[in-house]
């Protein structure tokens, strides 16, 4: 199966894709990726990760097509954000 792996920081992003067996899941693919030996300061264990934009757990078979992509935590709400722009 083809997959793609999605993972950015703020001035860099990843896109990888992935030959993988059938019946791997989201957390397969994401330590078949090597992003954690490329990016050792984050930690993937914690991150939510998703497949096309919707959160899923690590346990979930992906499917050939499937973009896997990995969430940072906000560092600010977005609405809050907009908030304090507006105040300037």
């Amino acid at each position: 199966m083809h997959v793609e792996v999605v993972f950015a920081l703020p001035h860099r992003q990843v896109l990888l894709p992935l030959d993988v067996a059938d019946g791997a899941t989201v957390g397969d693919v994401i330590a078949a990726s090597g992003l954690a030996r490329r990016f050792p300061e984050v930690d993937f264990d914690i991150l939510q990760a998703g497949i096309w934009g919707r959160p899923v757990e690590r346990g979930r078979p992906v499917g050939d097509g499937d973009r896997v992509e990995l969430y940072r935590p906000l560092e600010i709400d977005p609405r809050e954000a907009r908030r304090l722009k507006a105040r300037v």
